[in-house]
């Protein structure tokens, strides 16, 4: 790996995260909703990949800079436009209208600090794998393989788990319920399941070569904002007052990892 020319992709990669989070915000701001920040995100994974890729050549191996690129735009754009179709028509979310509410120093400028910018920041560090793996000079090896198996498995979760679960809501029969079949019932958040497989999966693209293991972070904190911050447990708060039979799915269906739906429901 050429430290000198990764250093200054580190760089540009910051700018490329931190420029779709500030166009996002501007379109906040004059919208008045910053729920779009959740169309950016995805969106902002895609430019830090392609920047990355454009400032390798010369310096990477061509056939794992394409590869780790493409599974990172495939996976960011699919996230992004489910998003901006699923939010379609409604207003503000209501996460950020809870936490804007009451924001020391106005509304737009906390957004700003505690959204906007500190997801610029988690995107790129999140993405480091992915910055690294264009910078390997090694050809692909057997563990590309099993990353591209465990991006596929990833990409099915999230893909599979979001039509399931806009199928469920698009029935007006359905309104209160909790949907408890397909792969959510072997997975309380198959979407979120799917989401750490995939940055795993990236995460795979590196640790071939002992350099890579420098960035187990990332995945480590894509994971964990999935399944005990931002993630999962906010929208389990949410979905626990509101949803009847919450408490029985909750003692069936597992957290995270699939798993055949118990069969006791006071079993944990």
């Amino acid at each position: 790996m050429n430290a000198a020319a990764f250093a200054v992709s580190l760089a540009a990669t910051a700018g490329a995260a931190l420029a779709v989070l500030l166009a996002a915000f501007a379109l906040g701001v004059r919208t008045g909703r910053h729920r779009g920040v959740d169309v950016a995100w995805g969106l902002a994974f895609t430019a830090v990949a392609w920047t990355g890729y454009a400032l390798s050549a010369g310096h990477g191996d061509l056939a794992r800079r394409l590869l780790v690129t493409i599974l990172v735009t495939v996976w960011g754009l699919r996230l992004s436009a489910h998003i901006r179709w699923r939010s379609r028509g409604h207003g503000e979310d209501p996460r950020y209208d809870r936490m804007l509410a009451k924001a020391p120093g106005g509304r737009h400028a906390y957004a700003l600090r505690m959204v906007y910018l500190l997801q610029a920041a988690i995107v790129w560090f999140v993405s480091l794998p992915v910055q690294a793996a264009q910078y390997l000079t090694a050809r692909p090896g057997p563990l590309t393989f099993a990353a591209v198996a465990l991006w596929a498995v990833g990409m099915f979760f999230e893909t599979v788990g979001d039509w399931q679960l806009a199928r469920f809501k698009a029935d007006a029969a359905n309104r209160g319920r909790i949907l408890d079949r397909g792969l959510w019932a072997w997975t309380r958040h198959p979407n979120y399941f799917g989401d750490a497989c995939v940055w795993w999966a990236l995460f795979l693209l590196v640790a071939s070569e002992p350099v890579g293991w420098a960035f187990v972070l990332s995945p480590v904190l894509m994971t964990y904002l999935l399944a005990f911050g931002s993630g999962k447990p906010l929208l389990e708060r949410r979905l626990g007052s509101t949803k009847p039979g919450w408490e029985a799915y909750v003692a069936r269906t597992s957290s995270f990892l699939p798993r055949p739906p118990r069969r006791s429901p006071g079993a944990r």
